[in-house]
């Protein structure tokens, strides 16, 4: 992987980076790159420049109000930003159900002013005063480990967060965090508490768009991917087999599995680069399953796996989700739960993605690049024509439909 990322670069103004999202969702532009053409529309039409009886394929993640602002007994600052659960359980969304004293893998504002010692703050809950406390447990790390505790000990974590914290906007979006952003930085799908970022390609759907693709026989199917901070980690290093990409929990239904499985040739539909990730690295699990003819795995996909190793990916699509399809069957399962770091590049063939819908992301970028994957080099040509057109970038921005290589079935 010897990819220059500077190769992945293009020029963005601050000030295309939209930092408030439109009045009305579906009303954002659509950037549309079909067989090397490049033109526009709203997005409310989107169903128009779709295919009929496809599967649109979703990430019903919710973002989690993950920023935490204490403050000392000095009057300091310190905001604790939570990532990963660790104790009692390291699954997200059981963490989510836990009651008090939980450990959560934390970044710490202001880290050199807390140390040690508790902080204390109160908030409203259900019209009950709720004191919540934080003790850093590992004082010399950043991420550092925290432990929370709360009563009246009744209410779940994740009830507890909703009303003491707040929804995590992007570093680039600069500004605090508004009560619109509470509805406006979430999609119509989400359900599913864990990320502290928005897959933000699904920020533009409405009840509206979703009744003119059910007029064209579009269905939907769900997967989850948590967000994490790690997405907005920027390629550092000039080679991209240099960069380290982040864990991230995925779950998928047995019942999308089996819709992947039925599908045949409909054209699959993906909204956002996190599903892409979340379906192609089922492809790659189901390939570890018959590789090792069965014997117990994690569900855990490696950043390179595709790219090296035996074998190199020649197994069908059907074969994997069969291999998948038992597995689950075998264990009594309804969804498969895991975690992935794949990082798609150039050179990567897609095994799902036919259709991608997803905004514009940040140069250099590990999302860039699974654009550049998608598309080829016309990305910079898309994105100069968004630039050249007044297209507004990254997570309010506007949104993009591209048309790839038909998938390998």
């Amino acid at each position: 992987m010897n990819f220059r990322i500077s190769d992945f670069h293009y020029e963005l103004p601050p000030g295309r980076i939209s930092q408030f999202p439109l009045a009305e969702r579906d009303q954002s532009k659509l950037l549309i790159y079909r067989h090397g053409q490049i033109g526009e529309d709203v997005f409310r039409n989107i169903a128009g420049h779709l295919p009929e009886n496809g599967l649109l394929l979703v990430n019903d993640t919710r973002v989690i109000h993950a920023r935490l602002l204490f403050r000392k007994s000095t009057g300091a600052p310190v905001e604790v930003f939570c990532l990963n659960p660790e104790k009692p359980v390291r699954e997200i969304q059981m963490a989510f159900a836990q009651s008090p004293d939980v450990q959560w893998k934390c970044l710490i504002g202001n880290a050199k002013r807390w140390k040690q010692g508790l902080l204390e703050a109160f908030t409203e809950l259900n019209g009950q005063r709720i004191r919540f406390t934080a003790e850093r447990i590992l004082p010399l790390t950043n991420p550092g480990l925290v432990r929370f505790n709360w009563t009246p000990g009744h209410f779940t974590f994740a009830q507890v967060l909703e009303a003491f914290g707040r929804i995590p906007l992007p570093p680039y979006i600069q500004r605090e965090p508004q009560p619109l952003d509470n509805i406006r930085y979430q999609t119509l799908f989400a359900t599913m508490d864990g990320s502290v970022a928005a897959p933000t390609a699904g920020l533009h759907f409405t009840e509206h768009v979703l009744q003119q693709l059910n007029t064209r026989r579009i269905e939907t199917a769900r997967v989850t991917l948590h967000v994490g901070a790690g997405t907005f980690t920027p390629v550092t290093s000039e080679h991209i087999g240099e960069h380290v990409m982040h864990p991230e929990w995925f779950s998928i239904p047995k019942e999308t599995i089996r819709a992947l499985y039925t599908s045949g040739t409909r054209n699959k539909i993906v909204v956002g680069t996190t599903t892409v990730r979340t379906l192609e690295s089922l492809y790659w699990f189901g390939v570890k399953l018959i590789s090792h003819r069965g014997a117990p795995l994690p569900v855990s996909i490696g950043q390179w796996e595709p790219y090296s190793g035996s074998p190199p990916g020649s197994i069908p699509v059907t074969r994997s989700l069969e291999a998948i399809l038992e597995y689950l069957d075998n264990n009594g399962l309804d969804n498969l739960y895991g975690e992935t770091r794949l990082m798609i590049v150039p050179g990567y063939r897609f095994r799902f993605t036919g259709i991608l819908i997803t905004n514009f992301h940040q140069p250099r970028s590990t999302l860039l690049l699974l654009v550049a994957a998608f598309i080829g080099n016309e990305w910079e040509r898309a994105y100069q024509y968004a630039l050249d057109h007044d297209f507004r970038f990254l997570s309010y921005g506007d949104s993009c439909l591209f048309y790839g290589r038909d998938p390998e079935l």
